[in-house]
């Protein structure tokens, strides 16, 4: 499983605080706990924290930051072009960027600062329509995202699909769409893209928020999803995450189980 670690985002306050003042050390705080809670990407967003006129000041700032901090990539993320651009052109080592809809001409630009940086890259399955409502729709954008990467010649292992989760609280009826695409989207294509989500989507506003996201974590990833944004200090979550891949025999099994996994994970 491809753990895209969540928490570097402008729109936690720690976060938010560390952004205004500059403060190093709550950066590096989160850095530290979240490579050694097992993330392969850190996700760096600015969010809300600064004014719209600093937010690229603001995306480099934080990216020399974490990089100072540890070698693991990070996943660039913003809706602002400019912000992504200098995000990832800060980027010690190729990042993961996040994300581009499925808008052919979107999608086409977005492919190729990809393969301009030897980054991978998520696209989302949602155009100028927004979210789909249903399964096949979802399904026709991935196929369309697919063909596009395979003509601009991007390798699938760089490429990740996110089937957009719902909040469940505002569309209950979306968390079991996105079930049934990630299932149909399994053999799209051959090496297959990577499927992914933004976990912490599922929850939004409501109370049992952690119980909700490992639950539906388990049910992605017996669908075939291999890769997620989430909080992996959330350790409740991770002890879910990794028995799951016990269970689908993609880890080998010990008694010690979890601390081998984590151990496997961990990065300096």
């Amino acid at each position: 499983m491809i753990i895209v670690g969540e928490r570097l985002n402008g729109q936690f306050g720690d976060v938010e605080q560390a952004i205004k003042q500059k403060d190093e050390s709550i950066i590096k705080d989160l850095v530290d706990a979240q490579v050694e809670a097992g993330s392969d990407y850190l996700d760096v967003n600015v969010g809300t924290a600064v004014p719209s006129r600093e937010k690229a000041d603001a995306m480099v700032w934080m990216v020399e930051t974490i990089q100072k901090f540890t070698d693991v990539p990070l996943a660039i993320d913003s809706p602002i072009d400019e912000v992504l651009k200098v995000g990832v052109e800060a980027c010690e080592h190729p990042p993961l960027i996040n994300s581009a809809q499925a808008d052919p001409e979107e999608l086409n630009d977005y492919i190729q600062l990809a393969m301009k940086h030897d980054a991978s890259l998520i696209a989302l399955t949602m155009d100028e329509d927004g979210v789909p409502n249903d399964v096949a729709k979802r399904v026709e954008l991935a196929g369309n995202i697919v063909v596009a990467a395979m003509e601009a010649g991007m390798p699938f292992d760089r490429l990740f699909i996110d089937v957009v989760a719902l909040p469940v609280r505002a569309t209950q009826a979306q968390p079991g769409i996105v079930l049934e695409a990630i299932s149909q989207l399994q053999g799209i294509a051959d090496p297959s893209p990577h499927f992914i989500i933004g976990l912490s989507n599922v929850s939004q506003g409501a109370v049992k928020r952690s119980l909700i996201n490992r639950t539906y974590l388990v049910m992605c990833m017996a669908m075939g999803l291999d890769a997620a944004i989430l909080d992996p200090m959330d350790e409740e979550l991770m002890d879910a995450l990794i028995t799951t891949e016990l269970l689908l025999n993609k880890q080998i099994y010990s008694d010690s189980f979890l601390n081998a996994y984590r151990s496997s994970k961990r990065r300096g």
